[in-house]
């Protein structure tokens, strides 16, 4: 299965993400290094970043992209 790399804008207040794929990869060190690179070009602003995903295709990885996350937690109360 490739990798895909992904710059994500989020709106917060429409709680949407606009996914624009960069490439796909087959090799987790040539992703992992142009997500690295596309992270340290510049300053993104705090709704951006650029994401890695290991998918079937290119429409499972902007499905697992965009479904929300859980909360982790960090310690028991």
């Amino acid at each position: 299965m490739p990798y895909f790399v992904y710059h994500i804008v989020t709106d917060v207040e429409a709680n949407k993400k606009a996914l624009t794929h960069i490439e796909t990869f087959d090799s987790y060190k040539e992703a992992r290094a142009m997500a690295r690179s596309k992270r340290s070009e510049g300053d993104l602003p705090a709704n951006e970043d650029v994401r890695m995903i290991f998918a079937k295709n290119q429409v499972e990885a902007e499905k697992l992209l965009s479904a929300p996350r859980e909360e982790r937690v960090i310690g028991e109360d």
